[in-house]
């Protein structure tokens, strides 16, 4: 079952919201995050990313870092502009990205059933960031900013979020960056209990995005069960905030790679080493239409690459997935990039940036050449992820992300 339950957040006034809400910590560096929040105290930045309020240069991961985070959380609180619900609600979160359009249900999920791996993950965690989030959610008693959640879709949690979707909303804008954020408060104690019940009947959630915050979460949670003897498994500490998007509405872009150099060859040796495992052709397009197509942008030019069959193992949820097919038949054995965590001659981009984003970064001699993938599915990553299994290193990319202090839960009755 998901033991999904309501709590009482706290958030902003309408007429705020859009000065306060931010994207989430881990897309925008120290001073891409000073830049944004620049002129603006109210930005939620200075929570999630409260460095910026340091000297420049400062230890992003020093104690004071924390505390700041801590204080200007309290301050947006104590000056009113978070303000805490009355009772328990649920939200549903809605997200509208040009023509695409998804809604989560906002509330607290278990910590307990992210131990037990009801809660599926499909990466693994650095213990340095993990480490971070985990201080961050310490020290400043909440959680700060949701983990994005999957399931698989059920048309009677999506009659229920539906009818509140029929509803005037609580808040509904449009940040900088054009994505439209609406958010409803599900108050009504029949409806939260219907969509309790219903979830209840849900047997697997799956992390899609924020698999550091659900790590950190956890371990909030072990070291306050451990530390209180009079613990009781209802105590705030059990669970963490989430929103929950059905799988049919998810968003997966594409997550390409460019290469720094091609380890010797010139760009003619490399395509003829390429074509003994692909079949390469002048390409019409630079986005692959299909699995198993990836597009190369090489020497001005794009080509495209198809996997010929027996050059992977079809059966095998990660072995199968494009972007290992491009590790173990490229990568490794073509440029000697082994470890795709720890190689500086490789780096990624979202394909939030587009392909022209690939071709600049070529052209401009940064990188020598560039490899446009196709998305991972959700079905591939819940398939791993139910077979116990881990992604390799930025397989998705998830779009629209979920802006941070739009609803905040602190670990506190």
């Amino acid at each position: 079952m998901a033991d999904v339950r309501p709590f009482r957040g706290y958030r902003p006034t309408a007429g705020e919201v859009k000065q306060i809400a931010a994207p989430p910590y881990d897309v925008l560096d120290s001073e891409e995050a000073r830049a944004m929040a620049q002129g603006n105290p109210l930005s939620y930045l200075h929570v999630n990313k409260a460095e910026i309020d340091l000297p420049p240069g400062s230890d992003p991961y020093a104690p004071a870092v924390y505390e700041a985070a801590a204080n200007n959380l309290r301050k947006l609180i104590v000056q009113g502009h978070l303000r805490q619900d009355a009772s328990r609600c649920f939200y549903i979160y809605q997200q509208r990205m040009g023509d695409h359009v998804q809604a989560g249900l906002m509330g607290a999920v278990s910590v307990l059933e992210y131990q037990r791996n009801f809660i599926k993950k499909h990466e693994l965690t650095r213990q340095d960031k993990e480490d971070d989030r985990t201080r961050h959610i310490d020290v400043a008693n909440a959680n700060t900013e949701p983990v994005f959640l999957t399931y698989r879709a059920d048309a009677d949690v999506n009659r229920l979020v539906d009818a509140v979707r029929a509803e005037p909303p609580w808040c509904d804008f449009v940040a900088d960056d054009g994505i439209g954020h609406t958010v409803w408060v599900v108050s009504d104690e029949k409806v939260i209990r219907a969509l309790q019940q219903r979830f209840a009947t849900i047997a697997t959630l799956y992390v899609a995005d924020g698999h550091h915050r659900s790590a950190a979460s956890a371990r909030v949670g072990a070291r306050r069960r451990a530390a209180n003897p009079l613990h009781l498994g209802e105590e705030p500490y059990n669970h963490f905030l989430a929103v929950l998007f059905p799988d049919e509405q998810l968003q997966i872009l594409d997550y390409n790679r460019v290469i720094a150099d091609l380890r010797g060859m010139t760009g003619e040796q490399f395509v003829a080493r390429l074509a003994e495992k692909f079949d390469v052709q002048p390409a019409a397009s630079a986005r692959p239409d299909r699995v198993h197509e990836f597009g190369l942008y090489l020497d001005g030019c794009w080509r495209r690459l198809t996997a010929r069959p027996g050059t992977f193992p079809e059966r095998d949820p990660v072995k199968g997935l494009d972007v290992q097919i491009l590790s173990d038949n490229v990568l490794a054995p073509l440029l000697g990039i082994a470890d795709l965590r720890t190689d500086k001659r490789i780096n990624f981009v979202g394909g939030i940036r587009g392909m022209h984003e690939l071709e600049r970064l070529v052209n401009e001699g940064r990188y020598a050449a560039a490899f446009a993938m196709h998305p991972t599915t959700v079905v591939q990553l819940m398939a791993i992820a139910d077979a116990g299994m881990i992604m390799p290193p930025k397989s998705t990319w998830f779009e629209p992300k979920l802006r941070s202090g739009i609803v905040v839960r602190l670990l506190e009755d």
